[in-house]
């Protein structure tokens, strides 16, 4: 035996579960340690409402008890595709574990969908009392094959469901072995991962006995208690008592696991499943051999001293023979652990009932969750222990108790044992401590959420806040990593950004915060398109709080401020990050060879926070200088020739003579009609607004012109005339500079400033380009049509709005995603939480963002299914009552008989009762999309045959794929039906004659002779 790790290790990752009394695993475990037993008693009311008579009611021997699980009749079709009448016709086993293992993955972080990653499913549901007892043969159900009612309820499809509708691509194998079914499923799934054939596997079962709500007649010798209450390895013990209920768990190689970054609940050391074979009484009892060997199996592949092991959570149904045969086996088994100090024994069904195959997996998470929190549970309905316990080397624990140290890892071991002799037995260790990664420097976290409709979004939000308010020590970037990297994402979606997990709790619960934002996600942006702003959009202080709080944005800044000290008299980072507050004013920074080389440096240090934190854009754009930054950013410069001709550029611009310039409400066309001599267009910033620069007498003389005309118009703060005529003096001395300068063709798509179209790399490497860059107008508002035009996110990143608000006046930008990186106040308080929320809402728009990795997945709450009803009463014959308080078709959609005699004139209405009864959907309009609608390929077989048999016309079994809107088909249809041949009046005078001379039985044979004939045998 050995405590080394043999390399067979299996990581539980993951897992979930709906249970009487516990609406989830962590309700369970407090069930657990409390002991409270969760068997509901039926009151005689509730016996008489589902059916009981009163003489079965006043049985004697009638216990109403069962371990019920509420809802079964409620499920979230639409989550999974499944119209209305889908889902009233599919086992509520089956809705039960695919909502089971949705949450179970998600909750393990392993739901994305990774086509490289085999997901592996195993799983088990017992016999469908839905389809016994509510469905077959069902007269309201005539339009329902039984190929349809069997590939619903078959036990047998239920992991090839659950692979289908979340889209795992690992084995999906249905296991049957009776009452250890689900433990032979995490048996299998552990082998199959050792096997490589998946790298990630779910096991687990469900239960739901129907019909429901009744009891059970307790028979003596059998194995239903005779008072209700289940009390393994008691003498007061009589036996077991049933329960309802759906657990899964996840599975990971232990050592992918902790690559990863996964929470691992407990190790499987080993495990091994067998059969008694005929070494028994009969074929329903148990055997001590069996169990015996299964057990020591286990142990030796775990290569474990039983004496290490500090519980068993046995398989205790709580009947004479089973528990001490169980007790022989266990004895026999644990022979090396006699004399000590006893090992805990317990079992599940004491307090949430007999699950039937979803049992095993409800006593491995029992032992799971002991092992994660090092409690050895309760069994406080143990009073009187069972003398076959007197001498052994084992216990029942009335109280809750700390681990024991037996000088290894904690230890545990799970037994479930099915009728018919499959016996399975895994041995369990603790998992090692994760060590807490270091803390994230950023100062503001990005939570996402999302979901199918607004209402799931507004829970899921609710439940977030409480988790986190109920754990503030957990890493808030491992929160935000968990959620980023391991949902799947949907159309409603919440973004919410904090910087600690108080904050975030409290945010979350503000309904009125600034910093949660909603939206929906309509469709997927091409792409981010990052905007650069130019010169005029500074303000002092600007960046200072992301220096301070984001490493990324601080060294980025500060090899930009080493490389500028050559070219510059100051350092930026005295100019830009100034000690005080409020921020002191800043004169130097309206100096136009400060200001450029200090924007430059502030937006390519943006740039790449923004990168850092997923932005990864597809195009840039830049005003002016900010083209530069762009044409750094996609490698025609290099960033210390970047810098060096942003600073070489404003020092020269600076030079020239002084100037000023005016935007003008008016599109470029009307204001070149009026402009005087000495001014010109400068930048051509929207469709209608437009920047002129010239000489300061010309541009007033030419504004006052303007106002007295009616057109609104605003003095820009500057210096300088900018791309005028009163720059060209600066124009050689910049192109001597660049061509000592190398470019390069940039490797991500810019729009040049110049042309307003997609730079080429023949103007990207010409320094003549960036010579009339310098002279030229800016045209701006072509370089927004353009990226609107190629539905880009827009992103602005540099200081203040400026671009966005330009952009946002293009007719094109209605609905366009645009945004603002820095806040709009131009001041640097909040601007860690603006960058944030701005990488939030271009996720929150649909665009692509690639999240940050490297932090741990940990447990946060998982969907909210919606609870609707969806359900087919029992049938009983007799009179038919109808349920004002719900809709018929909730549970009695009306129906089309299969060759009802329909108006041939009016195929569209035919087509709309035929998709109402077959989808169950009330409300259906000519357009609606039959596949959108839930329809599948094997229920359009069944529109197109009722289709044939209403109208007697050979439509093709494609045309539902072809025609799947309710009006295309019905134009189908009406091309196919031909008008009957008119019968001239004589031949109906003499055939209706004929039909007169017939004897009644004569006319029935010929009409049925004629039926056969015309091959319709409904006439």
């Amino acid at each position: 035996m050995s405590d080394q790790e043999t390399g067979l290790e299996i990581a539980i990752v993951g897992m979930a579960g709906r249970f009487p009394g516990a609406a989830d695993v962590d309700e369970l475990w407090q069930r657990v340690l409390t002991g409270e037993e969760t068997i509901t008693r039926f009151t005689d009311a509730e016996l008489a409402a589902a059916g009981l008579s009163e003489p079965e009611r006043r049985h004697p021997d009638h216990v109403p008890a069962h371990g019920a699980l509420p809802d079964v009749d409620r499920f979230d079709a639409a989550f999974f595709g499944y119209s209305p009448r889908d889902a009233r016709l599919l086992d509520p086993q089956q809705r039960l574990f695919l909502q089971t293992a949705w949450t179970a993955l998600e909750r393990a972080g392993h739901l994305t969908g990774d086509p490289d990653r085999l997901v592996g499913v195993y799983a088990a549901a017992a016999a469908s009392g839905y389809l016994l007892h509510h469905l077959f043969r069902n007269p309201r159900l005539d339009s329902v094959s039984e190929y349809e009612l069997m590939l619903a309820n078959d036990k047998d499809s239920l992991p090839t469901r659950v692979a289908y509708h979340l889209d795992l691509r690992g084995p999906a194998v249905a296991v049957q072995t009776a009452c250890s079914s689900s433990l032979v499923a995490v048996h299998l799934a552990a082998q199959a991962l050792l096997a490589r054939e998946c790298d990630v596997a779910l096991a687990g079962a469900a239960h739901v006995l129907l019909p429901g709500g009744t009891g059970y007649r307790h028979e003596v010798g059998g194995i239903m208690s005779r008072d209700g209450h289940c009390r393994p390895f008691d003498v007061r013990a009589t036996g077991t008592v049933g329960g309802d209920g759906a657990a899964a768990v996840v599975l990971r190689r232990l050592a992918d696991a902790r690559d990863d970054g996964d929470t691992v609940y407990a190790v499987i050391r080993g495990s091994a499943i067998n059969n008694d074979g005929r070494v028994k009484v009969g074929f329903t009892a148990p055997g001590v051999d069996g169990q015996v060997a299964a057990i020591r199996a286990a142990q030796e592949v775990a290569e474990v001293d039983p004496a290490t092991i500090g519980y068993v959570e046995a398989h205790g149904t709580g009947t004479e023979l089973g528990d001490q045969i169980e007790l022989r086996a266990l004895t026999e088994a644990f022979q090396s652990a006699a004399g000590g100090r006893g090992c805990a024994l317990g079992s599940i069904k004491a307090i949430v009932g007999h699950l039937d195959v979803a049992a095993g997996v409800t006593g491995l998470i029992k032992a799971a969750l002991a092992l994660h929190h090092r409690v050895v549970p309760p069994s406080p309905y143990c009073t009187e222990p069972h003398p076959a316990l007197a001498g052994g080397p084992f216990r029942v624990p009335a109280t809750a108790q700390p681990w024991p140290d037996l000088g290894t890892p904690p230890r545990a071991a799970v037994s479930s044992f099915g009728i018919g002799g499959t016996n399975a037995h895994v041995v369990l260790q603790a998992a090692e401590p994760a060590e807490r990664l270091p803390d994230d420097e950023r100062s503001a976290h990005v939570l996402v959420l999302s979901a199918r409709d607004a209402d799931a979004l507004a829970e899921a939000r609710t439940q977030l806040a409480a988790r986190l308010d109920a754990n503030p020590d957990v890493p808030l970037a491992d929160v935000a990593y968990t959620l980023a990297h391991t949902r799947r994402a949907f159309g409603h979606r919440l973004v919410a950004v904090a910087p600690d997990v108080r904050t975030a709790a409290a945010r979350l619960a503000d309904r009125d915060s600034s910093l949660v934002r909603t939206g929906v996600a309509t469709g997927t942006p091409a792409g981010v398109a990052l905007l650069f702003p130019g010169q005029g959009a500074q303000y002092a202080g600007m960046g200072r709080t992301l220096y301070r709080t984001e490493p990324v944005y601080r060294a980025a800044f500060d090899r930009c401020a080493q490389l500028l000290r050559p070219h510059l008299d100051v350092d930026l980072r005295t100019l830009l990050c100034p000690p005080g507050e409020p921020v002191p004013a800043v004169p130097e920074l309206d100096e136009t060879r400060l200001t450029q080389p200090a924007l430059f440096a502030v937006e390519y240090a943006l740039a790449e926070l923004l990168r850092h934190r997923g932005v990864r854009p597809v195009a840039m754009a830049g005003h002016s200088l900010g083209e530069y930054v762009a044409a750094c950013l996609a490698g025609v410069f290099t960033l210390p020739d970047a810098l060096a001709t942003v600073a070489v550029r404003g020092r020269l611009m600076q030079a020239q003579a002084p100037g000023s310039m005016l935007s003008v409400a008016l599109g470029v066309d009307e204001v070149t009609a009026l402009l005087p001599a000495g001014v010109e267009v400068a930048a051509a910033n929207a469709p209608r607004l437009v920047t002129v620069s010239g000489a300061t007498a010309a541009v007033g003389a030419f504004a006052a012109d303007l106002r007295g005309r009616g057109v609104a118009c605003r003095e820009v703060r500057t210096s300088h005339a900018f791309h005028s005529a009163m720059m060209e003096p600066a124009l050689a001395g910049f192109a001597a500079h660049l061509r000592e300068v190398p470019l390069s063709p940039p490797d991500l798509p810019i729009v040049s400033n110049v042309t307003g179209r997609w730079l080429t790399d023949d103007e990207a490497t010409d320094p003549d380009y960036w010579v009339r860059q310098l002279r030229s107008p800016v045209n701006f508002t072509a370089t927004a049509d353009l990226l609107l035009g190629e539905r880009y996110a827009l992103l602005e990143a540099g200081p203040g709005r400026t671009l966005a608000t330009l952009v946002r006046q293009h007719g094109a930008a209605r609905g366009a995603t645009v945004l603002t990186s820095l806040p709009a106040d131009r001041t640097p308080a909040g601007e860690d939480d603006a960058v944030a929320l701005a990488v939030g809402r271009l996720w929150l728009a649909g665009a692509p963002v690639d999240w940050p990795t490297g932090r741990r997945r940990v447990p946060l709450p998982t969907y909210p299914f919606a609870r609707e009803r969806h359900w087919v009463d029992a049938y009983r014959p007799g009179p038919v009552t109808v349920d004002e308080s719900e809709p018929v078709t909730a549970a009695t959609p009306p129906t089309v008989p299969e060759a009802a005699a329909v108006p041939t004139d009016e195929p569209y209405e035919v087509v709309r009762r035929i998709w109402v009864d077959l989808l169950g959907v009330d409300e259906i309009g000519p357009d609606d999309d039959f596949f959108e609608l839930g329809g599948h390929s094997l229920l359009g077989t069944r529109v197109v045959a009722r289709l044939r048999d209403a109208f007697g016309v050979d439509l093709p079994p494609a045309a539902i794929f072809e025609s799947p809107t309710p009006a295309a088909l019905a134009r189908t249809v009406a091309a196919l039906v031909r008008p009957a041949p008119a019968v001239p009046d004589g031949d109906l005078t003499d055939l209706l004659a004929e039909i007169r001379a017939l004897s009644p039985e004569s006319l029935a044979r010929e009409l049925h002779l004629a039926r056969h004939e015309e091959g319709n045998p409904n006439g």
